[in-house]
Formats: C-alpha cells, sequence, structure tokens
C-alpha cells in the first residue's frame, strides 16, 4: 500500500466508543501550506465518519463516491467500502487519484485505498499518512496498558506523540466520535 505524506489519521473503536481524528497540516512540497484542515467528514446523518490523507481535492472526489455507494447499499459501509474500492482500481479518472481512507462506524473500521485494499484492522485500530506508524504504535501502547482512557483521549495521544515525531504532522488535531 502507498504511503502517503502530509498527515495522520488515527481511528479506535474502545469500549463502544468510536473515535477518529487528524492533525490539520497541509502541505506542498516540503512546506505547509495551511495548518487547520479538516479531514475528517460525517456521513449517512453522523453514523459512518470518514478520514482521509493524501491528496485533498482526490480526497474529497472518493468521500462524495463513498457516500453515493453508500445511499446506492442502505448504508451498508463494508459494501460500499468495496464498492467504491473495486470502483477506484478499475476506473481510468479514479485510479489516478492519490489518498487514503479510513471510514467506521460504532462497530467497524476499514482503511479503503486505490489499490483495491478494503482492510479491517485486527485490534480496532487503524492509521494512515505520514505519521501512521507512529500513531498506531503509540494506539496499540494505549489500548493494551491505559484501561481508563476513552477512545477520544487515545486518538488525542496518539496523534500527539505522531505529531512530536512526524514533520508532515502537526498539533491542530479534529476529532469526531461515535457513542
Amino acid at each position: 500500500m502507498k504511503k502517503y505524506k502530509s498527515t495522520t489519521v488515527c481511528a479506535i473503536i474502545h469500549n463502544g466508543q468510536l473515535a477518529i481524528g487528524a492533525d490539520g497540516q497541509a502541505t506542498m512540497g516540503n512546506t505547509v501550506a495551511k495548518s487547520n484542515v479538516k479531514k475528517i467528514r460525517k456521513l449517512q446523518e453522523g453514523k459512518i465518519l470518514a478520514g482521509f490523507a493524501g491528496s485533498t481535492a482526490d480526497a474529497f472526489t472518493l468521500i462524495d463516491r463513498f457516500e453515493e455507494k453508500l445511499n446506492k447499499y442502505g448504508g451498508n459501509m463494508k459494501r460500499s467500502a468495496i464498492e467504491l474500492a473495486k470502483d477506484w482500481r478499475m476506473d481510468r479518472y479514479l485510479r489516478r487519484l492519490e489518498a487514503m481512507m479510513i471510514v467506521a462506524n460504532k462497530n467497524q473500521i476499514l482503511i479503503v485505498s486505490g489499490t483495491g485494499d478494503v482492510l479491517e484492522p485486527d485490534n480496532q485500530i487503524a492509521t494512515i499518512g505520514s505519521g501512521s506508524n507512529y500513531a498506531q504504535s503509540a494506539a496499540i501502547a494505549l489500548k493494551e496498558n491505559v484501561k481508563n482512557l476513552t477512545a477520544k483521549d487515545m486518538v488525542k495521544k496518539s496523534l500527539s506523540i505522531a505529531a512530536d515525531i512526524c514533520i508532515y504532522t502537526n498539533h491542530n488535531i479534529i476529532l469526531e466520535t461515535i457513542d
């Protein structure tokens, strides 16, 4: 799977709560172009959250297409993600898009990529973007060892740790939750 720079997105399901967050940094080459981009979207009246890494315009296109699939398949997130991944891989226009997405509801997290991947993580933690390895390591450690944190607290701390290490990740964190 191609790794996209310029952001970090982290999603965790813990104790019946879904939290997804992203930093706000957008870069052009090695320059920060904007520091407060909102990379998390609420879909299906707030029942599904989507976060993206990669080209912003490409990601918005993919989120729009994903929402169309959700409407077509009655809000079935997994089926919609699979159908989007198929289109993304096969369509001449879509296959040129450079982005990745995390889509999630209160029961399931999926990573969707243009290579046809629809992955459901084993530990209900998903990360994408430049700082994804840092955020994922922190999230796993927090989820396994700090029982009194909420999913929101874990996402916020994981993204903060990633921002301390990754130059493409900043501390302007946007968080959304579903209980």
